[in-house]
């Protein structure tokens, strides 16, 4: 049986975040550029970013070293009120790929404290199926299937009203060009006021 890996990074949570972002659990490290969240340099989600925010899917990409400008990406994430983890906090890679498919859950991230650690939290994203099964699942969203791609359903938290979002997969193995991602990523962006009118002047 393989062993158990625990979430190798710190949950990336600003107090007064808007969205928070997701996924299932990193890829093994043989498969980062950096340490932190995304860190496949194959994965789209920082080319969509740079994309929607700025114009340049490279923007937040060091080119020459094949990796990604982590401060500058850390500096836009906390100005755009973001938070980022994972539904995952141990797993079981059962044939040592990263696919959904071939990850057992062996315990959960505790959601419920993310959420009261954002009281502005506004809307979530779940990066992938295994993801978006833990989230719904854990606060029973029963139409979660039924929502578009760019769409969203409300659920229930505390006395607020939360959306979960549907974007497609940031991994280059979704088939659709990091720049038509980007534009369902812009439909959920302005639907939080995450991006402005001052973001398209550029």
């Amino acid at each position: 049986m393989s062993e158990i890996e625990i979430h190798p990074f710190e949950p990336w949570l600003p107090a007064d975040a808007k969205l928070l972002m997701l996924g299932t659990f990193p890829p093994a490290p043989k498969r980062w550029c950096m340490d932190w969240y995304y860190p496949n340099f194959q994965n789209d989600m920082w080319r969509i970013m740079g994309i929607l925010y700025y114009g340049d899917r490279n923007h937040f990409v060091d080119l020459e070293n094949k990796t990604y400008r982590l401060d500058e990406l850390k500096v836009f994430l906390k100005k755009r009120r973001i938070a980022i983890f994972d539904t995952c906090l141990r797993i079981r890679r059962t044939t040592g790929t990263a696919s959904d498919k071939d990850l057992e859950v062996v315990e959960q991230a505790d959601l419920d404290q993310m959420l009261r650690d954002l009281p502005d939290c506004e809307g979530v994203l779940c990066a992938g199926q295994l993801a978006t099964k833990v989230f719904t699942e854990h606060f029973h969203i029963e139409n979660a299937k039924k929502m578009k791609m760019g769409g969203y359903v409300e659920f229930p938290f505390g006395n607020r009203t939360l959306k979960l979002y549907r974007m497609p997969s940031s991994s280059r193995a979704y088939p659709m060009a990091a720049e038509k991602k980007a534009e369902y990523y812009k439909i959920m962006f302005e639907d939080l006021n995450l991006i402005t009118p001052e973001d398209y002047g550029r």
